[in-house]
């Protein structure tokens, strides 16, 4: 198998480039990217497409015009040699020094450490009191015994006292005809009209 006939690889990014041609697109300001997209030392200068989202050296950066090296959009020697048409010859413009950069890299570490506890506590969540309202419906609303089969609550009711209206009715009228005080248990039934005894004639 021929060399020619290999699939293309993305080439090493170089730190250098001759190239003179310029990206028509305006300059990419380093201060709307996040500290930890780019990379302010000198001997590593670079940063992350916004396009292809791969680290790209910048050129030229003690220069008036720094720019990003042209470059493919993908791993070097493992993806595809895509040239990234939109991010490739950008000219890039340093409005913050690598001091402020340290400084905001620092900062972003350090909060990124307060957001993440290595114990996470959740409180309990707290029971909202219901309305007035809620609490009425509570009351009013079937007992176990009552079966929820989607008829309102004023008709079970009817229904069972409908089945149980003679029994009460009945055991209310016995309850009348008593004279007041309790019966012992194993007596005779208590007469329910005035007994006038006879007298006997001496």
């Amino acid at each position: 198998m021929s060399a020619s006939t290999l699939e293309r690889t993305a080439r090493p990014r170089r730190s250098r480039t001759r190239s003179r041609t310029l990206n028509s697109r305006p300059a990419l300001t380093l201060s709307t990217l996040r500290p930890n997209q780019y990379d302010l030392r000198p001997a590593c200068a670079s940063l992350v497409c916004p396009d292809c989202q791969t680290w790209v050296p910048i050129t030229g950066l003690q220069t008036k015009k720094p720019k990003v090296v042209p470059h493919d959009a993908g791993r070097a020697g493992k993806d595809a040699a895509v040239r990234c048409r939109l991010g490739s010859n950008r000219l890039v413009t340093v409005d913050v020094t690598v001091k402020k950069w340290q400084e905001r890299l620092e900062d972003g570490h350090a909060e990124t450490g307060h957001r993440r506890p290595t114990n996470v506590l959740r409180k309990p969540k707290t029971a909202v009191a219901p309305a007035v309202s809620q609490i009425a419906a509570q009351k009013q609303a079937p007992a176990d015994d009552e079966s929820g089969d989607g008829r309102p609550l004023w008709l079970l009711r009817e229904m069972k006292w409908a089945s149980t209206e003679s029994a009460v009715r009945d055991a209310d009228t016995r309850r009348a005809q008593l004279p007041d005080g309790d019966a012992p248990l194993g007596a005779p039934p208590v007469p329910l009209r005035t007994l006038h005894p006879e007298h006997r004639a001496s």
